[in-house]
């Protein structure tokens, strides 16, 4: 039924009253958390509700499906209260009986505010607990609010530190309000951090010891996984397509990139603050993919060169399906256009239906936004052995949760991800730091800065 590695974490999760399963991609984390809801509720008899908190896809699909896959869950009720149309429809939901109660992280701020003084769920499980790193954010102040009442949580993820050891500080307090990293962000940083940069540019940066520090401090509470460790998956081969811009685009987009980085060549440093290099960014990322929103929001057009080049790796699958993410809605437009067979996922019984016909081969191009479709998806099972990232992402956790979409156990055929990187563009700064595994607002800053100390040497 379960693997030994899936044995031990499940002994874990029985022996703590709150803990993080910090496992790799494809190591089967709903199955262990469900086997130990199930024992937790009906053999040991010490919790009595039950919430899961998901992505929303994750929550009305995977949490479900996985429930329904193994015999030895099969008595388990799930109520789904992600996905439901109207506040009416979530009471409804809530009012069902069930073991357990299923809601998307977006809806925690609104199911926090309804139960108020009657929060009755003894056992939370978060599923992708990075998705709280943010302390300011709502979803995360709100279940702090009613962590006192919790007696039993689990946090469950592949990436707990996407951008850096400063992410982990609010998903560990989740876990033990405060006991090991401190109960308040600003004490985390003190503490383990320096600080770089001016306001708005800020960055902490760990001490040379506090990685094995903050490691020690959780070690208790936390385990890890790798997927190399405990799985027997195929080859995973990663490949750069250069996309080169030629004669009439290459001058649009160097005409372009300097009438958006001019304004800041006088005085880079000075200027250049992490909000204007995230902007600068997007912007430079758009053009490099070949399209570009202007001010009223229209659609410049650039150059075709990634769609060429796709064209050409499609073919080169040869009639096998092939996964695709973007990041623009510009790019889905043209994208579909294009590839007029290629389809996204859908949302609710539409996106569940997606998925069985994406897993049965009957969609040969399948385009994903690595947002709405990086976490918990199980796509492994087409034939599929071909990812293609045509836009750039910045965000390492999202590089790294997409491509596991179909690169995770029960994977039987060597995959090849292909990223099409344009040349000397943006492109190539991102995929640096994504190599290095070193994404962060220092890198994103840096790749900007670079890209404006060029137009003072003549560049572009």
């Amino acid at each position: 039924m379960l693997h030994d590695y899936q044995k031990a974490a499940l002994d874990w999760v029985l022996e703590k009253p709150y803990c993080g399963l910090f496992l790799e991609m494809g190591l089967g984390k709903t199955l262990i958390a469900l086997t130990a809801l199930d024992r937790l509720l009906n053999d040991y008899f010490c919790v009595e509700k039950i919430l899961v908190v998901a992505p929303l896809r994750v929550a009305t699909d995977t949490w479900p499906a996985e429930a329904a896959k193994w015999p030895h869950l099969k008595d388990l009720r799930l109520s789904i209260v992600a996905g439901q149309p109207t506040a009416e429809h979530r009471k409804r939901a809530l009012r069902r009986p069930a073991d357990i109660y299923v809601i998307n992280r977006e809806n925690i701020d609104w199911l926090v505010s309804y139960m108020g003084k009657n929060w009755d769920f003894d056992c939370v499980v978060i599923d992708e607990l990075s998705s709280f790193k943010n302390q300011a954010s709502r979803r995360f102040t709100q279940l702090r609010r009613v962590r006192p009442k919790i007696k039993r949580l689990i946090g469950l993820t592949g990436t707990p530190a996407p951008n850096g050891l400063i992410d982990l500080w609010a998903q560990i307090y989740l876990l033990d309000q405060g006991d090991r990293l401190g109960t308040g962000i600003v004490d985390y940083r003190s503490r383990y951090f320096r600080a770089e940069g001016q306001e708005h540019g800020m960055v902490y940066v760990p001490w040379k010891e506090s990685k094995s520090r903050i490691y020690q401090a959780i070690q208790d509470i936390v385990i890890s996984m790798n997927s190399a460790d405990y799985l027997d998956l195929p080859p995973l081969t990663e490949t750069v397509r250069k996309v080169r811009l030629d004669g009439n685009a290459r001058k649009l987009y160097d005409s372009m990139e300097r009438d958006l980085l001019l304004p800041y060549v006088d005085d880079a440093d000075a200027e250049v603050t992490a909000l204007t290099a995230a902007a600068l960014s997007t912007k430079l990322l758009q053009m490099a993919s070949g399209a570009v929103y202007d001010d009223e929001r229209g659609i410049r057009m650039i150059h075709d060169s990634k769609l060429d080049a796709l064209e050409d790796v499609i073919e080169a699958a040869n009639g096998k399906p092939v996964m695709v993410f973007y990041n623009y809605i510009h790019s889905f437009d043209r994208l579909k256009a294009r590839f007029p067979s290629a389809r996204a996922l859908g949302k609710g019984k539409a996106g569940s239906q997606d998925i069985a016909d994406w897993n049965a081969d009957r969609i040969p191009i399948l385009l994903l936004h690595p947002k709405s479709a990086g976490h918990g998806l199980n796509l492994q099972e087409s034939s599929c052995q071909s990812l293609v990232w045509y836009d750039q992402s910045w965000s390492l956790e999202e590089n790294l949760q997409a491509v596991a979409r179909a690169y995770r156990q029960g994977q039987k055929r060597p995959v090849v991800v292909t990223r099409l990187i344009a040349d000397d563009t943006i492109d190539e700064k991102v995929f640096d730091a994504i190599s290095r595994k070193a994404y962060g607002q220092a890198a994103l800053m840096d790749a900007v800065k670079a890209r404006i100390r060029g137009l003072t040497c003549g560049k572009n």
